[in-house]
């Protein structure tokens, strides 16, 4: 298995990348890596961390860098030469079978959307990230890859998505779920209601609406949403737990009494950090897209890098984009299917 890591993605890169991908080196001796960067930039680290010349590493230059303020389509336009770019068409000569990068998700979505392509049958890709609830986590597709939709979009994105539980919670028949903004069915907006009926008629676990405060008690399994609300709900999510994080903290600095429980329960404190720290599970993929990528969050640290290779890896395994494209077409789900049931609907209302 051969894998591209952009080593210049995230706002530590590229000592966290290079750390990361020192310890799947050893961790994963059935991968072979393509490291992308500017070769000026990764010597140091290389030597820091023991692998320059290593048998299963091979250096790829890039030039430039997308940076987390730049638009998206700079990788296309501008900067042509960034590390994003070159690992997209990596991937599209057929050199690599996954791509990971903590960089710019949007860079990201747009080079392989227009450089690699999306699976046959598939209109749009959809961004796959696990949350965590009580007893486990969920996945929350689209967490931001497209903000608008068409109903055929969230269709595939329910259907991908429950691939991607299959194989990341070990589940034959995961439970799917519709974001909306009330459990009853004839509450959302105009898109959810369609999605809605959609998938009632669908041979897959649909649980029908779930808010989003219930889809942390472990209201479903896939939650599926348009792009938008999805960051909307996944950034929100994450500010309120670091908020909580220091709320909690400053209330426990306040007395001497209260900093030795403090102490007492740090244990107790570190696993519940742990249920929500993204670098458990490395980074979400980028379902639909021609070729396994793997995008990882900005902040992610040596540990997430190594787990996101895991991730792509596992899912070049699993024979992921496979499975995604035999259930679009057992559903009848591919984009022209979709479309034209739409179409046959339409015509029926308005006879």
């Amino acid at each position: 298995m051969k894998i591209a890591v952009d080593a210049m993605g995230g706002d530590y890169a590229p000592g966290v990348v290079i750390e990361g991908l020192t310890q799947a080196l050893y961790d994963f001796p059935d991968c072979e890596f393509l490291l992308v960067g500017h070769r000026d930039k990764l010597g140091f680290y290389l030597q820091k961390y023991g692998i320059a010349g290593h048998d299963r590493l091979e250096i790829v230059h890039a030039e430039s860098v997308v940076e987390m303020s730049d638009p998206s389509a700079i990788s296309l336009r501008a900067k042509k030469d960034s590390s994003i770019t070159e690992c997209a068409r990596l991937m599209k000569a057929g050199r690599v079978e996954a791509i990971v990068s903590p960089g710019h998700t949007g860079a990201l979505v747009a080079a392989t959307k227009v450089l690699n392509r999306t699976l046959p049958g598939v209109d749009r890709p959809g961004l796959a990230a696990a949350l965590p609830w009580r007893n486990g986590r969920f996945l929350l597709v689209d967490a931001g890859a497209n903000p608008d939709c068409h109903p055929a979009n969230l269709i595939q994105f329910a259907l991908m998505g429950e691939i991607y539980a299959k194989f990341l919670f070990h589940s034959e028949k995961p439970t799917i779920g519709l974001l909306s903004v009330g459990g009853e069915d004839g509450k959302g907006s105009g898109l959810t209601k369609t999605v809605f009926k959609m998938l009632s008629s669908m041979p897959v676990n649909f649980i029908g609406n779930v808010e989003s405060d219930t889809a942390f008690e472990g209201g479903c399994d896939v939650l599926v949403s348009d792009g938008f609300s999805g960051n909307v709900m996944l950034k929100t999510s994450e500010g309120l737990a670091r908020m909580c994080g220091a709320w909690l903290k400053n209330a426990i600095r306040k007395n001497a009494v209260r900093a030795a429980g403090g102490l007492l329960a740090r244990n107790a404190f570190t696993e519940v950090k742990a249920l929500g720290a993204a670098e458990t599970i490395g980074g979400a993929p980028l379902l639909g897209i021609n070729g396994i990528c793997i995008v990882g969050h900005g902040s992610s640290n040596p540990r997430s890098v190594r787990n996101a290779i895991r991730t792509a890896r596992n899912a070049i395994k699993f024979d992921m984009n496979e499975k995604i494209r035999q259930r679009l077409a057992e559903c009848h789900a591919t984009t022209a299917e979709l479309e034209a049931a739409f179409q046959a609907s339409a015509e029926q209302k308005e006879q």
